[in-house]
This record gives C-alpha cells, structure tokens and sequence, in this order.
C-alpha cells in the first residue's frame, strides 16, 4: 500500500499483519480506498468497524473476490474461523485464474496457522507458493510463500 511501508509489516513468528506507526495508519484511514480501509480498520484492531465496513463494500461490489478477502481477515481477526472459512470457500469458486487462486489459498493458509492447523496451513501456503510461481508473479509474493510455509512445518513438526 503506497505511503505506508514503514507504518505496518508481518511478524515472521505469528505471520500476523502489526501495526508500527498507528498514526500514520489512522491518518490513511481519510484518504485511502474502501478496500483498503477495511484492511487498516483490521490492522488497528477495529474489527467490527471493519465488517461493518466489509459487508457494505461486499454489498455493492461486482468483483467480489477482494471484499470477500478482505471481509474474512475481519473474521480472522475475531477468531471467527467458521465465517472465515466461508468467505474464502466463495472466493475460491470465484477466483478464476491462477494468480487470484494463490491470493486466495495464501490467506488461508494465514487462516489455518491462526488456528494453529500447521501442516495444513504449509499446504495451503505450498500450493499458494506453486501457483504464485507458475503465473510469473513478483518473486516477493514466492518467496513470503515458502517462508510461511516453512514456519508452518516448524510448528508443526514441534507440536509433536
């Protein structure tokens, strides 16, 4: 997202999404798309704003897919596993090429490691990896992929 690099990245421990610079964050909230906003709203831990927000946006969106992702992270954020996984059932009948296929299957395996289903997640994150690879996506996406999927097994192997 333009403008916010430095205000919010992904803990590689927990593979969550924390906010550095609230501030900033918030003063994006003025200015920034409703795609967007309800992705913030999440990352400041203003979840019910977010899916108040989500589900308007959901409401009047002819491309679905991106609300629905953006709606279930809402979800996620509250523990709300069954809604989440819902959502992402629709995006995937929805998504439709490949690359929108490995967005999809990158969230949830975010979704599974939450709810610290990690072999299941790795796969999710695996297969999210393979797809990003085979459409040429940007190597960032490939390689965020396989880190995920590798502290996915990590766990998974030390729960054993």
């Amino acid at each position: 997202m333009p403008g916010l690099v430095d205000a919010w990245r992904t803990d590689p421990a927990t593979l969550r999404d924390v906010v550095l610079d609230a501030p900033a964050m918030e003063a994006r909230l003025t200015q920034c798309p409703e795609l967007e906003r309800v992705w913030i709203l999440c990352l400041l831990d203003r979840t019910r704003e977010a899916i108040t927000e989500g589900l308007e946006l959901l409401a009047c969106s002819r491309d679905r897919l991106r609300p629905l992702l953006a709606l279930a992270q809402a979800y996620q954020r509250e523990y709300n596993w069954h809604q989440a996984a819902r959502l992402h059932e629709e995006a995937l009948r929805l998504s439709g090429t490949r690359a929108r296929e490995a967005l999809v299957r990158r969230q949830i395996g975010h979704r599974l490691f939450n709810e610290a289903r990690y072999r299941e997640a790795a796969a999710e994150f695996e297969w999210a990896r393979d797809l990003y690879r085979s459409t040429g996506q940007r190597e960032h996406l490939v390689r965020a992929c396989q880190e995920a999927m590798v502290r996915s097994r990590e766990l998974f192997h030390g729960q054993r």
